[in-house]
Parts: C-alpha cells; structure tokens; sequence
C-alpha cells in the first residue's frame, strides 16, 4: 500500500524544494534535517493541552541551521534533560555538538516545565552574509515576506490557541499572518535581554 503524504510530510517536502541563494542556506535541502524538523512538529503535535506558537527570526549557522528544528542546537538536542527532548532525541539525526546560546538560553527557561510551544521563524530558512554560510545576519523584509506562506501553513497544521513572537521581527511576522489575534511579545534573549526574554516566556507559559 502506497501511502499519501499528510500535511506534515507536504510541508516539510515544499520546505525543502527551496534553493540555497548567495545569502541563504536552506538546511531542509538535506535528508537529515527533514526528517528532524518531521519528527519534531509530529511530536508536538502529539502532545495534550493548550497550543501556544511561538515566532522568531530566523535559524542560525550554529543551531537550526545545523538540526533543522527551530531554537535548537545539536548539543542541546543530545544533552538537554527536558522530558520532550528525551523523548525526541532517539528519532533524530544529530552528528555534532555545536551549542547556540539563544537556543540554550531559552530552553533552560522551558526546564521543569511541562508545557512548552511550538518554535518556528519568520523566516524559515538561514540567511547570511554573501556567500559566508558560517554566518548569521537578519532576515530582510523580502525574506520575512517569504516566509508569511510556511507560517501561516504550520499554523494550519498546528492550530495554535496563543501566539507570540521573540523578538521584534518575529513578533511583526506572527501580526501580519495573524492579524486577528492579539500577539505577545517576548524580548530576544541577546544583547542583555536573557532575563526579560526568561520574564516572557514564564508569563507566556502560565497563560
């Protein structure tokens, strides 16, 4: 019997279509981080209670670039004690362990906690200086645009009850695919911002 792709696998497969370009990499191109990235929304999915997204940039050199899951590194992926990444861990293709200290930081705010969203970026891909893929830049407004389809996808898939953003265009990409819905900001955890982003996502949590 030959079975039919469902809305995971279909989008997963048109993530993966994309080309890379002088100043993205599309990791999605690669089996691994595919089925990374299917595994993990199949398992978030999965999971019971309240359904909270939550937006950010883009994926960096050093953590999603690299797993193909959003707010994620390969370190984290092997080593972190959270329940759900546990349980993730053994359906995943991780070589490496790079660590991504946004990824960490957030993550250790989710620790002892058993709710936890659904990460995704404004910009699904990874954007970089021109033709230095071992570097991060912000994604442009053309990019975010870009990414406003697969974003609103997901959240066919997924069925969101709170959405938030972390950071300022991740925040701005979930009010333009939302515009309904009342979207919560949550600061980026770089540039001196850990505890407030800490703050957001404890606030977001007890929602």
């Amino acid at each position: 019997m030959i079975l039919m792709p469902d809305k995971i696998s279909e989008f997963v497969i048109d993530l993966g279509a994309r080309p890379d370009t002088h100043g993205t990499s599309n990791p999605y191109r690669r089996i691994d981080c595919r089925l990374n990235l299917e595994n993990y929304l199949r398992a978030m999915v999965a999971r019971p209670g309240r359904r909270i997204l939550v937006v950010a940039e883009a994926l960096g050199y050093r953590g999603g670039g690299l797993t193909g899951i959003p707010i994620s590194s390969e370190n984290l992926l092997r080593l972190a004690p959270h329940p759900f990444l546990r349980a993730l861990r053994e359906s995943l293709q991780i070589d490496g362990n790079t660590s991504e200290a946004t990824a960490t930081m957030v993550w250790d705010t989710l620790a002892g906690r058993r709710r936890i969203p659904l990460f995704w970026n404004a910009f699904p891909f990874h954007p970089h200086r021109s033709d230095e893929p071992a570097s991060n830049r912000a994604p442009t407004a053309d990019e975010v645009a870009e990414g406003q389809e697969y974003l609103v996808r997901l959240a066919d898939i997924y069925r969101p009850q709170v959405v938030a953003g972390l950071g300022g265009k991740g925040t701005a990409a979930a009010q333009r695919a939302f515009p309904g819905i009342s979207i919560i900001q949550i600061r980026h955890p770089s540039y001196g911002g850990k505890s407030d982003c800490q703050r957001g996502m404890e606030q977001l949590l007890r929602r």
